[in-house]
């Protein structure tokens, strides 16, 4: 499917500038200013316009293509002090030590454990063995 039929910019210049948006967490400003030196003049508002449109539909390419992860998982839950609020931090890591996903939530109950565990085996897929603390 093309996705970019019918778009003013080419396709390289769109896919660099919405990669720069979530690769390195910039601001349409700075985005555009990178663009700016490479020679390619848009205003923020379009870059803005694209990463709305584009976002979606990159991370759900990314998460098919995604198969640097392991098949086993530790699932762990810590109580942190974020800001001057304690709340719960609910995080997943494969085995070669990267972090699968995190939540923070304000309570430790079986409504948030299931939340984040269905999000996670959702996104990452189901794991050959699943570890928990306890």
């Amino acid at each position: 499917m093309n996705y970019f039929k019918g778009r003013h910019f080419q396709q390289d210049i769109i896919i660099v500038a919405v990669g720069y948006y979530f690769r390195f967490s910039l601001s349409y400003r700075d985005i555009v200013e990178l663009l700016r030196d490479r020679g390619v003049s848009v205003h923020h508002t379009t870059v803005m316009r694209w990463v709305h449109h584009y976002g979606p539909i990159f991370k759900a390419l990314w998460r098919q293509h995604q198969t640097s992860h392991t098949k086993s998982w530790r699932i762990d839950e810590a109580y942190i002090n974020v800001k001057g609020h304690w709340t719960y931090l609910y995080r997943a890591i494969d085995s070669n030590g990267l972090t699968l996903d995190f939540e923070l939530r304000k309570h430790r109950d079986y409504a948030a454990a299931y939340h984040f565990l269905k999000r996670l085996l959702t996104t990452n897929g189901r794991p050959d063995r699943l570890v928990t603390d306890q």
